[in-house]
C-alpha cells in the first residue's frame, strides 16, 4: 500500500517533471502546492514557495521587483491584484513580462476554495508569430516547419493541461478525504509554522479548549490560546521545533480543563504538528482511582492498629498523667509534658486517618457567602500574629449560594494555616477571593511566601505527604481534595505569576439560591411540617395544602413557580396538577421505581424519604434547565 507521506512525495514528483509553472492558492489565500517550475519561472525566494505562504507576499514581491512594469503606486497594484484574486473567476490572458518574455496564464477554481493556475512560457510562440507576420512571403517554408512545431507543441501543451486537470482533481479528493477524517477526530489537529502561527486546524479547538475559536488559522498560537496557557506552551514548542517529541499535560487556565498535547516536528523543518486532546475524565478518574486506593489502605491501617494503637496510646497517657503527679524535678516534668503532647498528637493523627478514609458527605443549603468568609476571618486572625495579614475580597452579589458552609469553611481554614505555616516568621499576606467564574464559584487563597515546591506541586494532595519536617500529618490538603471532589469541584494548586507566594484555587458549582413561590401538596401533616421547613430553609416561600381539591384552586395563582405534591393524596392524583405552560411539577412518592402509578405519572419524581440536599438540588435542576 501507498502511505499518504509517499502519495504527497509522488504527487509532488509529479508535478516538478511538468513544463508549465503550477501553483495552488487555498480559501484563504495562502499556497496550498506548487511545483519547481514556479519557482523557477518567477524567480521566487523559498519563504515564498513554502505551503501556507500568503498570496499577498507573492504579489507584492513581484511588484516590487516590476514584474508587472512601472507603478505609480504599488500598494494599489498589490490591493487591486489581492481584490480580483478574492473574487476570482476562471481565466486565460497573455501578458508580457519585464524582461520580454510572454507567459500564458490560466486559472481555474476549486470546489473547496480557492484557485489552481498553470503558467506556460509562450516567448517563442509570440516570436513565431511576429515573423510570420513581417516575413510571411520569404519565410514560407520556415512557416510551415514552425507551423508543423506549433502544431505538435500545442498537442503536448493539450496533453499537459489533461494531466494538470487529473492531478487537480487527486489533490482535490485528497484534501476533502484528509479534512473530513481529521474534523471527525475527537481531538484538535494543527500545525504550525517557526513563528508559532497555524497553518492548518481542523476546527476541533473549542472541543479541547472550552471559549476558544475554531477558525484559528493565521492566528498565532498566544492569541488562539490566550498568553497563560502560551506561557506554559513556549518552552514545549521551542524543544518541538527543535527536532524534539514532546507529550505533557496541561491545566487550561480558562476552563480547569485538564489537556494532554503531542508535538512532532514537521520533517521538512516547517514547524510542529500538534495533537491536543481532553483527559480531564481521564485524570480525575486517574486521581481518584489513587487517591481511593490510599483511603483504602488508610482504612486497612486504621482498622488493623487502631485498636491497639489506642490501648497503647491509653496506657501513656495514664502513665505519664500519674508521673506528672507524683512531683517529678523540673527538667523531668518538660520531658513528661512533651510525652503527653506527642501521646495526644497520635490520638489526634487516628482520627484524621480514619476521617480521609471515610470522607463525610456534602450538605448543600442557602449560604451567604460574605458573612461566611467574614466569620473565618474573624476565626483565623487570631492564630496568625502581629506579622502576617489576612484580607479578604467577595466580588459576589448578596444572593445566597447553595454550598456545604462546614466544608468550605473547613477547606479554607486548612488553606489558611498552610499558608500561615509557609510565610514562617518571615511574614507577608494572606489573600482569601471569591468570585463567580460560571459555571462556578472560584475561591482562592494566596499568600506571599516562597510558593510551592515542584515535588509538592506534583504531590500536595497525596494523603501523607507534607513539606513540614515531622510537624505535619499530611492530610489537611488530601481533605480538601476529597471533599472537593465530592462536592462537584476542583482544587488547583499553583505558584503565583506577578511574584513569590502560592496560590490554592477551589471550583465549586455556582448554584445561586434564587427565592421561589412553592405550593407543597401534602395530605400527611407531619410530613407536611418537614417539608415546609426544608423549602423555607432555602430561602423559598411556601403555600401549603393538604388536599387536591384546594390545591387545585390554587395553581394558578399569580406569582406561584413550581409545585412540590405527593403523588397519591387522599381526593385525588398529584400528576393531574399539571398544567400547560403552568409552572414545574415535581412529585413526591414511596412507591418503587417499577409501580404502575408512579410510570404513569411521568416527569420528576422524588423518592420517599429524601433529605434536605437531595430537595434542594432537585429545585435547582427543574428551575435552571
Amino acid at each position: 500500500m501507498v502511505t499518504e507521506n509517499s502519495r504527497a512525495e509522488l504527487m509532488q514528483s509529479g508535478l516538478n517533471l511538468i513544463g508549465q509553472a503550477l501553483s495552488i492558492f487555498d480559501a484563504d489565500l495562502r499556497l496550498a502546492v506548487s511545483n519547481r517550475q514556479y519557482q523557477a519561472m518567477f524567480d521566487l525566494p523559498d519563504s515564498l514557495t513554502r505551503p501556507g505562504a500568503f498570496f499577498e507576499d507573492t504579489i507584492r514581491y513581484l511588484v516590487l521587483r516590476g514584474e508587472y512594469g512601472p507603478q505609480d503606486d504599488p500598494d494599489e497594484a498589490v490591493r487591486i491584484r489581492v481584490d480580483q484574486a478574492r473574487a476570482f473567476q476562471p481565466h486565460y490572458m497573455e501578458r508580457e513580462r519585464a524582461d520580454g518574455r510572454w507567459v500564458a496564464v490560466e486559472g481555474a477554481p476549486l470546489s473547496q476554495g480557492g484557485w489552481v493556475a498553470v503558467y506556460t512560457d509562450i516567448t517563442e510562440t509570440k516570436r513565431q508569430e511576429a515573423l510570420l507576420r513581417t516575413r510571411s512571403e520569404l519565410l514560407s517554408e520556415q512557416v510551415l516547419d514552425h507551423a508543423e512545431r506549433l502544431a505538435g507543441a500545442n498537442r503536448e501543451l493539450a496533453a499537459t493541461i489533461s494531466a494538470l486537470q487529473e492531478a487537480k482533481r487527486v489533490v482535490t479528493e485528497t484534501q476533502a478525504r484528509t479534512r473530513q477524517v481529521t474534523e471527525m477526530v475527537a481531538a484538535h489537529i494543527a500545525h504550525i509554522d517557526p513563528d508559532f502561527r497555524y497553518l492548518f486546524s481542523n476546527g476541533q479547538l473549542p472541543q479541547v479548549f472550552p471559549g476558544s475559536r475554531a477558525d484559528i488559522v493565521g492566528l498565532s498560537v498566544e492569541q488562539a490560546l490566550g498568553p497563560a496557557n502560551f506561557v506554559v506552551l513556549r518552552p514545549y514548542l521551542e524543544l518541538a521545533l527543535s527536532g524534539r517529541n514532546q507529550v505533557f499535560e496541561i491545566t487550561d487556565s480558562d476552563s480547569g480543563r485538564r489537556i494532554r498535547i503531542a508535538l512532532t516536528p514537521d520533517r521538512a523543518g516547517k514547524g510542529v504538528y500538534i495533537l491536543s486532546t481532553d483527559v480531564t475524565a481521564e485524570v480525575e478518574v486517574r486521581e481518584a482511582l489513587t487517591h481511593a486506593s490510599r483511603r483504602e489502605l488508610a482504612a486497612k491501617i486504621t482498622s488493623g492498629l487502631a485498636h491497639d494503637f489506642g490501648n497503647l496510646l491509653t496506657v501513656i497517657l495514664g502513665l505519664q498523667d500519674r508521673l506528672a503527679r507524683s512531683g517529678l524535678p523540673a527538667e523531668a516534668q518538660g520531658d513528661v509534658e512533651a510525652t503527653l503532647a506527642a501521646a495526644r498528637r497520635g490520638v489526634h493523627l487516628l482520627e484524621r486517618i480514619g476521617q480521609i478514609a471515610q470522607p463525610p458527605g456534602t450538605t448543600r443549603e442557602p449560604v451567604a457567602l460574605r458573612d461566611l468568609l467574614d466569620d473565618l476571618s474573624k476565626m483565623a486572625r487570631p492564630s496568625l500574629g502581629e506579622h502576617l495579614q489576612l484580607e479578604v475580597r467577595c466580588d459576589l452579589p448578596e444572593t445566597p449560594l447553595m454550598l456545604d458552609p462546614g466544608h468550605v469553611q473547613d477547606a479554607l481554614l486548612n488553606l489558611i494555616l498552610n499558608a500561615r505555616d509557609a510565610m514562617g516568621e518571615a511574614g507577608g499576606t494572606i489573600l482569601i477571593e471569591a468570585r463567580a467564574a460560571a459555571p462556578w464559584l472560584e475561591l482562592s487563597v494566596s499568600d506571599t511566601g516562597p510558593g510551592f515546591t515542584a515535588e509538592a506541586l506534583a504531590r500536595a494532595t497525596e494523603p501523607f505527604f507534607t513539606t513540614k519536617r515531622g510537624q505535619g500529618s499530611g492530610l489537611g490538603l488530601a481533605m480538601v481534595f476529597d471533599q472537593t471532589k465530592l462536592a462537584g469541584g476542583t482544587l488547583h494548586l499553583s505558584n503565583r505569576s506577578d511574584g513569590p507566594g502560592a496560590v490554592a484555587r477551589l471550583r465549586l458549582p455556582l448554584h445561586p439560591v434564587t427565592p421561589q413561590m412553592i405550593l407543597l401538596v401534602e395530605d400527611d401533616h407531619s410530613l407536611r411540617e418537614v417539608l415546609r421547613r426544608m423549602l423555607i430553609g432555602m430561602g423559598h416561600s411556601v403555600i401549603e395544602t393538604a388536599s387536591f381539591a384546594e390545591a387545585e384552586q390554587l395553581v394558578d395563582l399569580p406569582g406561584l413557580t413550581l409545585i412540590l405534591s405527593d403523588i397519591q393524596l387522599g381526593d385525588g392524583l398529584g400528576p393531574d396538577l399539571r398544567r400547560a405552560g403552568g409552572p414545574p411539577l415535581i412529585l413526591m412518592t414511596a412507591l418503587p421505581p417499577g409501580d404502575p402509578l408512579r410510570v404513569a405519572a411521568g416527569g420528576i419524581v422524588l423518592t420517599k424519604p429524601f433529605d434536605a440536599v437531595s430537595l434542594a438540588e432537585t429545585l435547582n435542576r427543574v428551575l435552571h434547565d
